[in-house]
Formats: structure tokens, sequence, C-alpha cells
């Protein structure tokens, strides 16, 4: 996900909506490739009934900034949204759950809950997206506060699921700032990255995963993302290897498109380790001349350098094809996963509202047209 909550960089969410008249001309200009696609459709591979499951359709809720927290509900409740995944602290900001409040008054906890309830909208996972291994101890402290309490919160609503990064520290103890490493040469790189998983990362999660476990809470989805030391599949099992089954993934697909994995294969490895507890909606488009020319790690943010991007996220759909997603949903399906589909709307050419309401009607067809169902 992108930071969009008080501790985001305040200009990237303007950037990215002032940028969409930019972004729809370089779509014109730079014909959208098949580069990075998944699976092709397959329309006429049944199904197994034993597979088939209503996966819940759900919205992460940082893309409604601007409504309050009945205004969303009677939106979603309008979409027919099944669930909701909830900002509880960093980067998504806490514009629709005040934890403090709600961890203080059990009545306002009832009341807030029965909100989502009265709709049949289901709150099934919380997200606290942050850095609690920052090499500055004081944002460190304050996203691990953030993840406590959000356990806390969890554990008092049933909530299952917490989403959030598994954070990136500095590369030695004297760094102010992350200091991402994801190649191990020239040799003092490799140093610092055996140093941040053996000193600062391991520890950390070792000690949330049993706090979390002492309340209740068994599913700690971290979403791979660049910037962080769980990245892709590989650094995700390497976590979870070396805490506990307590760590598991949240499938942000547009994350790893622009990696080069293919996402099927990546669901149905994860799946096969129960190692899939969330999933983000989210997807990629290419710009097949800019990547000929850079490559795939330019994902650009700033409005001067968004003629030369190879990509930028899009809402479900527009990166990939209907029949790539009814692929995904039918993988997610045949892995038995058992959490939600939550669409996250960072698309820059489609506004939050619009972005989200055609992501759901992409998902919602995809996953009928696998169940043979028309709702």
């Amino acid at each position: 996900m992108i930071p969009s909550g008080p501790t985001s960089s305040p200009g990237r969410r303007k950037f990215l909506a002032a940028a969409a008249g930019t972004v729809a001309a370089l779509t014109a200009a730079h014909p959208v490739s098949g580069f990075a696609s998944t699976a092709p459709d397959d329309s006429s591979r049944p199904l197994p009934e034993s597979a088939k499951r209503k996966i819940p359709i759900g919205v992460f809720d940082p893309a409604f900034p601007d409504l309050s927290l009945d205004e969303m509900i009677d939106k979603f409740a309008a979409w027919s949204v099944e669930a909701v995944e909830i900002g509880t602290g960093g980067y998504p900001g806490t514009k629709h759950c005040p934890v403090s409040e709600l961890l203080d008054d059990s009545a306002k906890l009832r009341a807030w809950k029965k909100k989502f309830e009265d709709r049949n909208i289901q709150v099934a996972t919380l997200s606290c997206h942050g850095n609690p291994v920052h090499p500055d101890s004081k944002v460190a402290q304050r996203d691990a506060e953030f993840f406590k309490r959000t356990v806390l919160l969890a554990e008092r609503l049933g909530v299952q699921v917490i989403v959030g990064f598994s954070g990136c520290p500095g590369g030695t103890p004297t760094d102010s700032m992350p200091n991402w490493v994801t190649y191990r040469w020239p040799p003092e790189y490799a140093q610092m990255l055996d140093w941040q998983w053996k000193e600062k990362v391991i520890p950390y999660w070792k000690e949330a995963a049993a706090f979390a476990r002492q309340h209740g809470i068994h599913k700690l989805a971290l979403e791979m993302h660049p910037n962080f030391v769980v990245y892709n599949p590989m650094t995700l099992l390497k976590l979870r290897a070396a805490v506990g089954e307590e760590i598991g993934a949240n499938c942000d697909l547009s994350h790893l498109f622009w990696q080069q994995c293919d996402a099927i294969e990546v669901i149905h490895m994860l799946g096969k380790e129960g190692a899939i507890f969330h999933a983000h909606m989210k997807d990629t488009t290419f710009y097949k001349e800019n990547v000929d020319r850079y490559g795939v790690l330019n994902f650009a943010f700033d409005k001067n350098d968004l003629s030369r991007a190879s990509e930028t996220f899009r809402a479900v759909g527009y990166g990939h094809s209907a029949g790539a997603w009814k692929e995904i949903v039918r993988a997610y399906m045949e892995v038995g996963y058992q959490g939600i589909f939550s669409v996250e709307n960072e698309d820059p050419i489609l506004s939050g509202e619009v972005g989200v309401e055609r992501a759901l009607y992409v998902l919602k067809n995809v996953r009928n047209e696998l169940l043979g169902t028309s709702s």
C-alpha cells in the first residue's frame, strides 16, 4: 500500500490526484503491454465443487479519507460490499476507527461494530502498516505501539487477521534512516543484510508474534512491499520460518507483478504453505516503451518523472484483463483461501470512489462466473 495517513509523505497522494490527467495521456501514448501478465483465461476449465467458495469481497478504508464512518458505511452498503479492512494506525491512519476510544469504552466498541453488522458488513481485518524496526527509536516505538493496540482491538472485536509491513531497519547500529538491502555484494551489503535480520527483524517479530498469540491472534499478514525487508514471497517465507506460523502474507499482487512474479504460481506456492492470510486487490500496468528503455525499477511518483514511468498502480482489471483476474480468483479458491478480497485503490487515473467501484464490479463478476451464480 501507499502511505496515506498522518505519518506518510504529505505530497504523495496529492501528486497522484493531480497527475491523473498526465497519466491518462501517457496511457494513450504508451499502450499497456502484456508484460508480467499472469495465466490466460481458461473459462472452459471447471472449478471443482469442493473448491467453490464465495470469498467475501471488501474494501480497504483509506480510499475514503473525506467520508465519515457513517457516510462510508452507507456507500459500502449501496455497493453490496461484504467486508471491510479498517486502518488502525501507521500509514493507513485511523480515520474511521478511533482506536483509543474503542479500547477505553466497551459501549462505544459495541456501537462501532454494530454499525457494520446492521448493514451485513464484516469487519474482517485491521491494518496498522508501519515500520516497527525503524532505526529512529521514536518511530519504531510508535509503530510497535500501533501494532499492540491493534492486537488488543482485534481481540475484543473477534477479528482474526492483522495486516502490516515487516519494517526495515538501518544497515548498522548507528544509522538514523532505513536501508533497504536486496543484493549481497559488495561484501558490506551482505553484512548489513545479515545484521538487519539477526539483530532487528527476527527478534522484533518473535516478540510481536508472541504478544499476538497471547491475545488469540494467529494471523499476521505482512504485505510484500518494496523498501521493507519482506518484499517478495522468498523473504516472507524466510521470516515465517524464523518466527513461526503466525507470519503470513497479505498477498498484494500489485507489488509482485513488477518483480515479474506469476500471480498463479505465487498463490499456489503460498497457499500450499497455508501462508496467505489476506489479499489486497490492486492491479499494476506497464508502459512497454519505458520498460524496454529503463527496466522495471522506476515506479515514478514525481510529476516530472512520470513521462519515464515503467509502471503505475491501477484498479483491478485496468492492468491485467478480467480474464486474468478470473484465474487469480480461481487460484485463491483452489488453495482454500479463507480470507477476504480487499480492494485497495491507489489508481492515479481513477479516483478513490470510481476505482473502488470498478474493481468491485470486476471481482464480483469473475467470482460469479466461477461459482455459476448471478450474485
